[in-house]
């Protein structure tokens, strides 16, 4: 019926390219906190504690939206979720940019947080509107576009708040997800709804996973202060414990649950979601790391660089990033998706090692960065792909949603572990973190990302290509 309703030729280029102009200005919007935090500190008058909290809430609130868009969007129809999804984004976005103190500025990124739901529920438009050849490679562009919009946002951020004032940093990109928002809907044609089931949203789920995320981040964020809160750790460990098992419990009764465990056991979903996992956790090592080691002054082991430095070493990377996406797809589509896993793990792994041993010019770090950009860009496409197309049509946005939040959450893990590694290795009374403390950041994510290798060969023979 959904296909007799929706040919693949109802779209052409112009309504993938209104999705691939969504996705640039959702991940700009995305990504303006982390590159001007200390910007936002000084001006706000926050803490450490309240920095680490702003910089981690989009990325919690998007995991947990994520699986019931995409669930909505299987249910509904992914056009009319989207659009609304979108207007909550807007919103949070003006209110992020109107925001006059700390409390408004985290309700705004609260809402924003809606917007990482936006990429499973454009997955079901473009399986539901092309061929499945296409469509590996319009999910290509898309998921390429987001990471390229991601560190566009994260190069344009800093010279826009210095230039104009952090409320434009926010305004700006959010007026382009609103002029995007209406090229969608107005260039996409409706897509019928899918399944309809009885069972409502699994908001007993939903809740003990908010939990479960935001006490994993205050164990991580914690970590280091181990010998002066050692009982505050302990407890949080116990706490974390007691939410993943009620979640998983819960999960297994529910009716209609918010992220299917059945689903996620099957072999192309769990490994997709491992090798999500990891590949982002050492792409978040390298991202937090490098622009450190950037700004470590030069006379101590670093380079001395400031925000617009930064942004201009940061160039080849965003640019590998936005290539990486649409190669990642047509790959997958030619060789297959174990074949592009397979080789960007490889990179990223190599690019790795090679900055634990040799980072003492600004091209090495300028390559290595770009390098993992590419090899990120590369395997989460192909997971997405993978993923997409291994599943019943109806189960497209609750399959991606899956590897998507794995991505978010690897992504939080891997800038908290990266945090805590610098703060253990810088000596008492300094404010520069030891050169071995980088390296240990980098070998770690290095064997980690090596490791994987092992996941791709022995389980991801049973994805379908």
């Amino acid at each position: 019926m959904s296909v007799t309703l929706a040919p693949p030729v109802r779209i052409g280029r112009a309504a993938v390219g209104a999705l691939g102009m969504l996705a640039v200005a959702t991940g700009a919007l995305e990504s303006v906190v982390t590159p001007t935090l200390p910007l936002l500190q000084r001006e706000l008058d926050m803490s450490p504690a309240e920095g680490a909290l702003l910089s981690v809430m989009l990325l919690i609130t998007g995991a947990l939206i994520t699986p019931v868009a995409g669930k909505f969007g299987d249910r509904y129809g992914g056009k009319r979720v989207l659009i609304r999804l979108m207007s909550v984004v807007c919103a949070g976005g003006l209110v992020s940019a109107l925001a006059p103190n700390l409390p408004v500025l985290l309700l705004g990124q609260v809402l924003q947080g809606a917007m990482v739901g936006a990429l499973p529920l454009s997955f079901i438009l473009v399986r539901t509107h092309l061929s499945a050849g296409e469509s590996k490679v319009a999910i290509g562009v898309v998921s390429g576009l987001f990471v390229g919009g991601g560190m566009a946002g994260t190069l344009a951020a800093g010279p826009v708040a210095e230039g104009l004032s952090r409320h434009w940093m926010f305004a700006l990109p959010t007026i382009a997800v609103i002029g995007a928002t209406m090229l969608v809907n107005r260039l996409m044609p409706q897509d019928p709804p899918g399944r309809s089931d009885a069972a409502g949203v699994d908001w007993p789920g939903l809740l003990l996973l908010s939990g479960t995320l935001v006490t994993l981040m205050l164990v991580l964020a914690l970590a280091p202060d181990i010998t002066s809160q050692p009982l505050v750790l302990g407890a949080l460990i116990v706490v974390l414990a007691v939410f993943v098992t009620a979640w998983v419990a819960v999960e297994r009764r529910a009716a209609a649950p918010m992220i299917d465990l059945r689903m996620l056991a099957r072999p192309a979903i769990w490994t997709s979601c491992v090798l999500t996992f990891v590949i982002c956790v050492g792409t978040s090592v390298a991202v937090y790391l490098v622009p450190q080691l950037f700004a470590v002054p030069a006379d101590e082991h670093g380079f001395g660089a400031g925000a617009t430095e930064i942004g201009i070493f940061l160039l080849p990377g965003a640019v590998a990033a936005s290539l990486a996406g649409p190669l990642g797809g047509i790959g997958a589509r030619r060789f297959g998706s174990r074949a592009v896993v397979t080789a960007g793990i490889v990179i990223m792994a190599a690019a790795l090692t090679a900055l634990a041993a040799v980072h003492t010019e600004t091209w090495h770090l300028v390559i290595g960065k770009a390098a993992i950009a590419l090899a990120n860009g590369l395997c989460v496409t192909a997971m997405v792909t993978s993923t997409a197309t291994s599943v019943e049509q109806g189960d497209t946005g609750i399959a991606t949603s899956l590897v998507l939040v794995t991505r978010v959450v690897g992504y939080a893990v891997g800038a908290q572990v990266s945090g805590a590694i610098l703060t253990a290795g810088t000596p008492s009374g300094s404010d520069v973190p030891a050169e071995s403390a980088f390296v240990t950041g980098f070998v770690m994510a290095g064997a980690v990302t090596a490791l994987s290798l092992l996941v791709v060969r022995s389980i991801s023979k049973g994805v379908k290509e």
